[in-house]
């Protein structure tokens, strides 16, 4: 299968690459045209494009945040759609869904907040694509060289790590194997719909934290009061003190098998 790939130098880019010896990047200044030259003998292509999401949001942030997103996704749905590409995978994220309750893709509407809006134009945009597509909203990714657990490495390691507030926010996770399968197993099967790349079972925050602590053998007595991160992030720190608890029935009820369905089995992985 060739492959081509928007957001190529992310994090999640960097691991499906490694997977797939036959692949064209797409630049993010790349116009229609050249997008389309591109495009030519490509089977599927993956939209992992997008701005940092946790970075303190002002208003022309928060600009760069939708631009970086729904325009990039409709430049590129407008040049599949002219193509012969036969399949198409485009990124969205859990902020989809409202906080505290439990939510699978069986939730049809979206959360009233600004990540949740963002998430709703992308997908829409998304969706504009007349080849078989599919949405994967992530969740928290982990992975040792990127994502949140990197940054969260330093200060547990140092034995300063510790719950956020109460601790008592649901976080729905994602191992960065599981998701790289995830997306050779839609692609295997040319799955279409939304689908939630969370593993099966979502932990606390309480409990990821006394996880993360246990794996790398470090106390976790330092919590992190929420009013800090919102003096650090402002409006960004939803996204650290939201509270999802996201299930993957559709990835279940296709077939696909999670190989990391708890934290503690994930961390263990990534860290040993």
């Amino acid at each position: 299968m060739k492959v081509a790939l928007t957001g190529a130098s992310g994090f999640v880019a960097s691991h499906l690459i490694k997977e797939f010896n036959d692949y064209i990047i797409i630049d993010r200044n790349d116009n229609e045209d050249d997008i389309l030259e591109k495009l030519k003998d490509v089977d599927a292509v993956f939209n992992l494009a997008g701005a940092p999401i946790i970075k303190k949001w002002n208003e022309e942030y928060k600009k760069t945040l939708v631009s970086s997103r729904i325009d990039t996704t409709k430049k590129l749905v407008n040049a599949i759609n002219k193509s012969d590409v036969g399949y198409f995978i485009s990124t969205s994220a859990i902020g989809a869904y409202p906080n505290d309750a439990k939510y699978d893709e069986s939730f049809q509407s979206y959360g009233d907040d600004f990540l949740a809006s963002l998430t709703k134009e992308w997908e829409a945009e998304a969706l504009k694509c007349n080849k078989k597509t599919a949405i994967v909203r992530f969740g928290v990714i982990l992975g040792k060289e990127g994502g949140a657990l990197k940054q969260m490495l330093t200060p547990f390691k140092l034995g300063l790590g510790g719950t956020i507030g109460n601790g008592k926010m649901m976080t729905s996770w994602i191992d960065i194997d599981d998701l790289v399968n995830i997306y050779l197993y839609l692609s295997e099967n040319k799955l279409t719909g939304i689908f939630n790349a969370t593993a099966p079972k979502p932990v606390s925050n309480y409990e990821f934290t006394k996880a993360l602590g246990k794996t790398l053998n470090r106390p976790t007595v330092f919590p992190i009061p929420t009013f800090v991160l919102k003096l650090i992030f402002g409006e960004a720190s939803s996204v650290l003190t939201d509270s999802k608890e996201v299930y993957p029935k559709a990835l279940e009820n296709s077939g696909f098998e999670f190989k990391y369905k708890t934290i503690e089995k994930s961390l263990e992985h990534l860290l040993k």
